[in-house]
């Protein structure tokens, strides 16, 4: 039987503004803004680049404790190593590695906290826009706070109030900048947000290079600094993501944003195609927490969650515990850091290559068992030159399975729940990362424990990708009904 309440069957030529008989007709929010701003304008482009830049400044504040913390020996003298760290102002060199240890754990656990506190905050009320400004203000100034830290007290309990902030950063600017593209644009997208957040990490050797005489103090404030006048940039200049604000009901608000994205050939067909879609509020302003409830309350959601955050968990582990670890190979801490940093450039260009031509499962499942591998590998091997190159290896096949993950975990939930889903899942990246500290201490005294347990739990969290769907080439959905119906729609087929 036709479908009898077509929503759009066909779209205009750019040419004649009339419409084309040959287009396939439009049923969900996600096709119909697709055709709207259908190629990759510049207005989306200068927008993706605002929003992303958010990553450059937490990668910063993720591995600036590389530098400001940098443990010494406890017979060392204390006049610095590269550059005057906490461990050497404050005497900590023979401190235990619980306080050495404690303000990157306390950074950590802050993220795990705003991870939850935050999670469907740009679901419900406050937004994509406001909650990334939100995080991004609370981590900065944070940030600019600890550098007037008088112990190693006050130090930690900062470090946490910054991570807190920082919890939420990553995937309120991943969502913004993904909802308001379509789906061809949408791997690009993503890999130029995880480009910036590299960027970050790279500054950093550079920036701590330059202060390598001065105090550790003057790291926080020329990181924190920017990053605070960035937050003003984004509450004047960004706009919100429209599919948001269609799920809110806010429909001026979002015709408002369309039409100034959308060519102008479809401006006078663009609102009569919009207000009749059957899209419908499913989250409410007054319930801060319906989007996790959602995902709770449907069998599919939850199991499908679960398998995601199991997948980060594993790859969160590995992926900041040897960027965190690499000090334990025996190289210089600058050029360790940097070797791994500059792998992650290209693991963009290669996973926006397989994003458009492989499909997500098999991607991300064969980087996974390949980075495990190596890492076991690298484990057991005593050459300093050999191990350093299966740790690189391990590194980019991890840095690999991260970019597919967070592109994975977008296209796998419905717009009414995928800020908090793809929260939840960073999360799981977070725990894994809270382990860390202790197998990273604990491989100083066990050389071959840190990276066999790596490569052991993310070939064993690995597996889960077995038991997801496919999404490669899918538009996105709009509500858990849609999801749902699709998902059985494919299951039958």
């Amino acid at each position: 039987m036709a479908n009898s309440t077509p929503l759009l069957s066909q779209t205009e030529s750019p040419e004649s503004g009339v419409l084309n008989s040959d287009e396939v007709s439009l049923q969900t929010l996600d096709e119909t803004i697709e055709w709207c701003v259908e190629g990759f304008g510049w207005r989306q482009f200068a927008q993706a680049l605002i929003v992303s830049l958010a990553w450059f400044f937490d990668g910063q504040q993720a591995c600036i404790s590389d530098y400001s913390d940098a443990v010494t020996a406890c017979d060392s003298a204390s006049n610095g190593t590269a550059y005057n760290s906490i461990i050497t102002e404050w005497g900590l060199e023979c401190a235990s590695s619980f306080v050495t240890g404690l303000p990157t754990s306390c950074f950590y656990l802050g993220c795990l906290i705003g991870g939850f506190a935050f999670a469907t905050l740009a679901d419900s009320s406050l937004g994509r826009k406001n909650l990334l400004v939100l995080s991004c203000s609370i981590m900065s100034l944070a940030a600019l706070a600890t550098s007037f830290s008088p112990n190693v007290w006050v130090y930690s309990a900062l470090r946490l109030v910054s991570g807190f902030g920082r919890a939420s950063i990553g995937t309120s600017a991943l969502v913004l900048s993904t909802e308001i593209v379509g789906k061809k644009s949408r791997g690009l997208i993503g890999m130029i947000g995880l480009f910036f957040g590299t960027l970050g990490l790279l500054s950093l050797p550079a920036i701590a290079y330059l202060l390598k005489d001065a105090s550790w103090r003057y790291l926080y404030v020329s990181t924190s600094a920017p990053a605070i006048l960035y937050c003003l940039l984004i509450f004047f200049f960004i706009r919100e993501s429209p599919k948001w604000l269609f799920m809110q009901g806010r429909d001026d608000e979002a015709m408002a944003i369309l039409t100034k994205i959308a060519p102008p050939t479809k401006h006078g067909r663009l609102k009569s195609y919009l207000s009749s879609l059957p899209h419908r509020q499913e989250t409410t302003k007054f319930d801060l927490y319906s989007s996790i409830k959602d995902l709770f309350r449907r069998r599919w959601a939850l199991t499908r969650l679960a398998k995601v955050m199991a997948l980060g968990f594993g790859i969160g582990m590995m992926y900041y515990g040897m960027l965190l670890g690499v000090g334990n190979l025996g190289f210089d801490i600058y050029l360790s850091v940097t070797f791994n940093a500059l792998l992650i450039i290209p693991s963009y260009f290669v996973s926006y290559f397989l994003l458009n031509q492989w499909n997500r499962k098999s991607t991300l499942l064969g980087f996974i068992m390949v980075s495990g591998v190596l890492s076991v590998a690298c484990a057991f091997v005593g050459s300093g030159s050999v191990e350093i190159g299966l740790e690189l290896a391990s590194f980019f096949c991890t840095c690999m399975a991260y970019n597919v993950l967070v592109i994975f975990t977008i296209e796998l939930f419905p717009t009414s729940v995928r800020n908090s889903a793809t929260s939840m899942m960073r999360q799981a990246i977070t725990l894994g990362v809270l382990f860390d500290p202790t197998l990273i201490s604990a491989g100083r005294e066990v050389p071959h424990l840190t990276y066999t347990v790596f490569g052991i739990v993310i070939i064993f969290c690995g597996f889960m990708v077995l038991f997801l769907p496919e999404t490669r080439g899918m538009t996105l959905s709009d509500t858990m009904d849609e999801q749902e119906q699709r998902d059985f729609g494919l299951n039958n087929s």
